[in-house]
């Protein structure tokens, strides 16, 4: 796992060039502190940079950016391939020869070959440049389910990117303004939708998706995306099948040449990969839980009971409201972008860094695959109850226009963009939403220069050919918005900011193309029975417990320790802050704006 950064025709000269290259090594450092490297081409065309945290090949035969024996292709990558020891075994077939034990180097033998097509063979998770100094172009990736990020800014031919926002930022080549469709999505989805930044002119690259920077343009291409084809199963062919995939996609994941750990929380996603583990690997296996004083978020003592059933050896840390303000601060600090969520990962990456862990895995991704949440239920029963009220459509878009006004339900705010447009998109954003329609406009009111109409790019998959049900559509927007904009985008930089990699063994494109095949009144049974079959190892006592989303005690802190740190009551542009996430996700933005905008001064 690393940091990676490039320019590409910048027109600037040799001491310019250099000095933006240092910038942007400094700027992601801390995603790489083990090594550094920088390739600058004899004609300043490019300038590729990499700063490396070593998990394969710890020797200096892994050190980045790499180039092929003939010095024609530079590489500068960010990731794991899992598959890479079979895609190496294949190239070595047909003649190659090899210098390291890296992925890296499998990656570029392997775009020699086949150049773009390369990318539908890798299984991992991944950004990357590659430079072709012959033919003068730049190839970027990224992984098919947004794992890794990669930002870019492009004026006329010139083009930056890294791994990060602020890194493109700390190149100083962009200008600092806000991009207000950015912001309206960040406000009503508590994250900002990709392709889309908070910085207007900065883009993150789609998932699944290429560019190719060839003689000034740019081309970008989709390679990969989410498919559900339902197929007949049996219950023990759908369970078979599910659990010979999950086993696999471990026993990729632990594809390391150091020690690899495991998050536990107690619920059945972290416990289900606890347990797939153990299947795989009978030795030492470390794992890490944060817990709490509040009896009512504590659940320190399931994790410790799951570490005692599958003999892991378990390092717990409990947080109060006291020992978290300077975490708080240190996590304000770390912010790329801002979000409603991540200082959980932030901490419990804390954790695992300072016991001397460089890689870890997360049950991230079991809810969207399996249905775990409850928008599952609730989105497929708003949409039905829409379509039997359409004859009262013209009345209920007019009581929407004073709910979403007036009522002092925030709920039943989020809830009038659904009565507007009772799509299946409006009715998961009125349940994953933060702040309305209406109430994102005039907070945006306070930062930019104009209020527009703005909408969501819902990339709403129809029926037609896809022939999607209303809870495989939920799956999709769970997986599309909720894990790639947040979690996955939350734990790529909490992790890097301890210099920690994250692994998502259930966010597999394999797994998924695996479990895509099974019907949705299968695989999103309530419970998320399927998974729970797949793993019989599960503890009975972990299936049978209410479910409960790990969280902090924000809200009593903020009414007491971390009181007066967020805002509260009423905004200045009297949207209702009464929420605990609302006076997060709010102060959050302000704190990170305030950063951003005097870094520009």
């Amino acid at each position: 796992m690393c940091g990676i950064a490039g320019l590409i025709n910048a027109n600037l000269s040799a001491e310019s060039l250099d000095k933006v290259v240092s910038r942007l090594q400094i700027a992601l450092q801390h995603r790489g502190p083990d090594d550094q490297g920088k390739f600058i081409a004899s004609d300043l065309q490019v300038a590729l940079v990499h700063t490396r945290l070593s998990i394969l090949d710890l020797s200096s035969a892994g050190h980045q950016p790499m180039t092929s024996s003939d010095g024609r292709y530079w590489i500068s990558f960010n990731g794991e391939i899992y598959n890479f020891r079979q895609l190496r075994s294949e190239l070595e077939g047909v003649g190659e020869k090899f210098s390291s034990q890296t992925d890296t180097e499998v990656i570029l033998r392997l775009y020699q070959r086949e150049g773009a097509c390369c990318v539908k063979k890798l299984r991992g998770m991944f950004a990357f440049a590659i430079w072709d100094d012959w033919e003068k172009t730049c190839f970027l990736a990224r992984d098919p389910l947004g794992i890794k990020p990669l930002y870019y800014w492009r004026s006329g031919s010139t083009v930056v990117f890294a791994s990060e926002l602020r890194a493109v930022l700390a190149s100083g080549l962009p200008s600092i303004a806000l991009d207000e469709q950015g912001l309206y999505s960040y406000l009503t989805m508590g994250s900002v939708t990709e392709p889309l930044t908070l910085i207007a002119g900065v883009s993150l690259l789609e998932a699944g998706h290429t560019l190719l920077w060839k003689k000034g343009d740019l081309h970008q291409s989709q390679y990969w995306q989410i498919h559900f084809s339902s197929k007949p199963h049996s219950d023990s062919e759908a369970i078979e099948k599910v659990r010979a995939a999950l086993i696999e996609s471990v026993q990729h994941h632990f594809v390391s040449d150091v020690p690899v750990g495991v998050f536990l929380s107690g619920g059945i996603d972290s416990t289900s990969v606890v347990a797939l583990s153990r299947q795989i690997q009978s030795g030492s296996l470390n794992t890490y839980s944060i817990a709490f004083s509040e009896p009512d978020w504590n659940e320190g003592f399931i994790s410790h009971r799951v570490a005692e059933e599958f003999e892991t050896n378990h390092t717990e840390y409990t947080i109060t409201a006291a020992t978290a303000l300077p975490l708080l601060s240190q996590y304000l600090s770390a912010l790329d972008q801002p979000s409603v969520d991540g200082f959980n990962t932030f901490c419990v990456s804390k954790l695992a860094h300072d016991d001397g862990m460089k890689v870890v895995l997360s049950g991230l991704g079991g809810d969207e695959i399996f249905g775990g949440y409850p928008s599952f239920q609730q989105v497929p029963n708003m949409v039905r109850l829409a379509q039997r009220t359409k004859a009262i459509f013209p009345i209920t878009q007019l009581f929407a226009f004073g709910l979403e006004r007036l009522s002092p339900k925030i709920q039943l705010r989020r809830l009038a963009n659904f009565l507007y447009d009772p799509s299946s998109f409006n009715a998961y954003r009125s349940i994953r939403g933060i702040f309305s329609h209406w109430e994102a406009i005039q907070i945006m009111r306070r930062y930019c220069s104009e209020a527009k109409l703005f909408s969501i790019d819902k990339n709403e998959p129809g029926s037609g050919s896809n022939n999607f049900t209303l809870e495989d559509i939920v799956s999709y927007f769970e997986l599309n918005y909720y894990m790639k904009n947040q979690l996955l985008r939350d734990s790529d930089v909490m992790s890097m900011f301890w210099g920690l990699e994250l692994r998502v063994p259930l966010v597999d494109r394999d797994l998924l193309d695996t479990i895509s095949s099974i019907p949705s009144s299968m695989r999103l049974v309530s419970g998320k029975k399927l998974l729970v079959d797949a793993v019989p190892e599960l503890p009975t006592w972990i299936i049978n417990r209410p479910k409960k989303g790990f969280s902090f005690p924000y809200e009593k802190w903020m009414n007491t320790t971390w009181k007066g740190r967020f805002p509260e009551g009423v905004n200045l542009s009297g949207v209702p802050l009464n929420t605990w996430y609302r006076q997060w996700s709010l102060g959050v933005f302000e704190n990170w704006w305030e950063k951003i905008s005097d870094s520009n001064l």
